[in-house]
């Protein structure tokens, strides 16, 4: 009965220390030889290394012959590491290890079968202006969104990622929520505490005959506020930030863009505005308070310090602040 347990035992450690999708394990492991495979899910033409360990049997002192494809590619006393590329997307190797061990030969064989996972992601509540180049990135305390795209490979064609299962980790914990049959996106809330998460998903086939792996680090950024000349007949003119020491003449409206902030549309009664010129604060009639009019009167020139306080009254880390010279 004892020996019926440890067998079962070690053959449950080695499927999941190798995390291949394809793994022959041969009876005489009973004498503890464990395989562990580095990466777990390889990429194709990945670099892979295969190392064998035993608690019970001294490795060092043995003889271990490794075959690939089966062609020997590597004998000697210890050889208890392999390294070795993944092959290409649908190809697959196979690797035969040989163990002399005094009580009598051990073979163990390991199919790598390789698979990609595509990792996209965006943040769903960042504001960025109209033709805006860039991606919005999230700031703290942002909702964002990824979206995992997997190309696991079957005799000719391609697994349908709707048909697989889906783990997803945030900063190495298991999100038991988030994972589940067909569920290849994943939303979390960035944390205000931290300025980066952590984020890992396996996508497996239901036999688990195939999965691949990959995982992401998304930093966030915080929030800043650029000017911009809001000219009457043409619009915003986006294509110039206004730089210190700004000169006008006559009137002029400034735009304010409020870069990541979230929600989406700066109108939005969460964003508080402050405008102050000279350091007097300023109130703004009407429902955009991104725009500051200037009038400049006649026979009057100087420089006046123009600044604008943004802040999200629900999320008390997301702020920023602007102050630029105004010459007239």
């Amino acid at each position: 009965m004892k020996f019926r347990f440890l067998l079962l035992y070690l053959i449950t450690s080695l499927a999941i220390f190798v995390g291949i999708p394809t793994l022959r394990i041969n009876a005489q492991l009973s004498n503890g030889i464990l395989i562990n495979v580095t990466p777990e899910n390889p990429a194709p033409f990945e670099d892979i290394s295969i190392t064998l360990n035993s608690y019970i049997e001294n490795l060092d002192n043995v003889s271990i012959s490794w075959l690939v494809n089966g062609k020997n590619v590597l004998s000697g006393i210890g050889k208890k590491t392999l390294s070795l590329k993944a092959p290409a997307l649908g190809l697959e190797t196979t690797v035969l290890a040989r163990i002399a061990l005094p009580a009598g030969q051990v073979e163990t064989k390991i199919t790598i079968r390789p698979n990609l996972m595509i990792l996209l992601w965006q943040a769903n509540d960042s504001y960025v202006p109209p033709f805006y180049k860039g991606k919005a990135m999230p700031s703290p305390d942002s909702e964002i969104k990824i979206v995992a795209m997997p190309e696991i490979k079957s005799g000719s064609g391609l697994i349908n990622p709707s048909k697989m299962t889906y783990n997803w980790k945030k900063d190495y914990t298991n999100d038991q929520g988030s994972s589940g049959y067909g569920k290849n996106s994943f939303i979390y809330t960035s944390d205000y505490l931290e300025n980066s998460n952590y984020i890992e998903v396996i996508a497996s086939t239901l036999d688990q005959k195939y999965s691949t792996q990959s995982n992401i680090i998304i930093g966030t950024t915080q929030p800043k506020i650029l000017f911009y000349k809001n000219n009457i007949n043409l619009g915003t003119l986006w294509g110039n930030a206004l730089t210190d020491s700004h000169k006008i003449q006559g009137n002029e409206i400034i735009l304010a863009a409020p870069y990541f902030f979230s929600p989406k549309d700066e109108r939005n009664p969460r964003l508080i505005w402050n405008w102050f010129i000279n350091d007097n604060q300023v109130a703004i009639q009407g429902f955009k308070k991104n725009l500051m009019p200037l009038q400049v009167e006649n026979g009057v020139s100087g420089t006046s310090k123009i600044r604008l306080e943004v802040e999200n009254k629900d999320k008390i880390f997301e702020t920023a602040s602007r102050e630029i010279n105004i010459e007239f």
